[in-house]
C-alpha cells in the first residue's frame, strides 16, 4: 500500500511547488546542512526541500510560515527510491516546528526554539538510524566579524527518555549573490559521535537553491555525499 503512494505523494509536492508564486525576496536560511539556524520563514511562505542521500534515499520536507515567527512542517523519506532496488521502503513520516523568540540586536544573537524529527542513515537489517533526530533544540544565530559571515550554535535533546544533551555549531559565508560556503560540527556529545559536515549552496534564483555537501567527514565508511534542492515561495 505504501509503495503505491510514493509516486502520488512526490508528484503532489512537485505540483504544489510549480503552481505556487515565486517569492520576491531571498529565501530565509532556516537550515545549513543539518544544523538549524534561528531564521524562520515569513508568514505565508512555504519551503520545499528535496534531499538525495545514501542508499538511493530521498527525503522531501515541507515547511510553512503559519503565523509570524512560527514555522511548522513535515518530512517523508523513501529508502532506496533511486537506483535498481526492489526493496523500496517508505519510512515513518516526521515533523518539525520552530518559533523565533527573539530577532536579535546589535549585540545579541537571534534566538529560536524548535523540534526536528528528521533522521538519516536508515539500516534495513537493524531498522535503526545512523543519525538520530535532533529533537528539541535551542538555536542562536548572529553575523560575526565580516558582512555575510553568519554563525549559528545551539543545544539539543535528541531523546527525552535518555536526557542526553548534544551541542551543534555552524557557519555560512555568503559569496556575492550566487551562494554560500557551509561548515558545521553537529551532534557534539563525544568526539566519536560528532559529525563534521562541509558544503556549498548555489542560488539559482532568489527562491531556488541547490546545495551539495559531504557529511560525517573522517568517519570512514560512514562518509556520505548529499544533494539538496530547496524552493521557497508564497501561498
Amino acid at each position: 500500500m505504501f509503495k503505491k503512494c510514493i509516486v502520488p505523494l512526490f508528484c503532489l509536492f512537485l505540483s504544489l511547488a510549480a503552481a505556487a508564486q515565486e517569492a520576491d525576496m531571498a529565501s530565509p536560511q532556516t537550515l545549513l546542512i543539518d544544523v538549524p539556524t534561528a531564521a524562520v520563514l515569513d508568514k505565508y511562505q512555504v519551503s520545499f526541500l528535496t534531499r538525495a542521500y545514501a542508499d538511493g534515499s530521498v527525503m522531501e520536507s515541507l515547511d510553512f510560515g503559519v503565523i509570524p515567527q512560527v514555522n511548522i512542517g513535515m518530512s517523508l523519506a523513501v529508502y532506496e527510491l533511486v537506483g535498481n532496488s526492489d526493496h523500496i521502503k517508505v519510512l515513518t513520516p516526521d515533523f518539525q516546528a520552530k518559533w523565533k523568540v527573539y530577532d536579535g540586536s546589535l549585540y545579541l544573537p537571534a534566538i529560536a526554539i524548535g523540534y526536528d524529527g528528521r533522521r538519516y542513515g536508515y539500516n534495513r537489517h537493524t531498522k535503526k538510524y545512523l543519525d538520530d533526530r535532533k529533537g528539541g533544540y535551542l538555536a542562536l544565530t548572529r553575523e560575526i566579524f565580516v558582512p555575510g559571515l553568519d554563525a549559528s550554535a545551539g543545544v539539543n535533546l535528541s531523546d527525552f527518555d535518555r536526557h542526553d544533551v548534544y551541542f551543534f555549531m555552524g557557519m555560512s559565508l555568503r559569496v556575492q549573490e550566487w551562494g554560500a560556503l557551509l561548515a558545521e560540527w553537529d551532534n557534539i556529545n563525544s568526539i566519536r559521535d560528532s559529525r563534521l559536515n562541509l558544503g556549498a549552496r548555489v542560488n539559482i534564483t532568489p527562491a531556488l537553491a541547490l546545495s551539495g555537501a559531504v557529511r560525517r567527514i573522517g568517519r570512514g565508511d560512514e562518509n556520505e555525499r548529499i544533494l539538496q534542492l530547496r524552493y521557497v515561495t508564497n501561498f
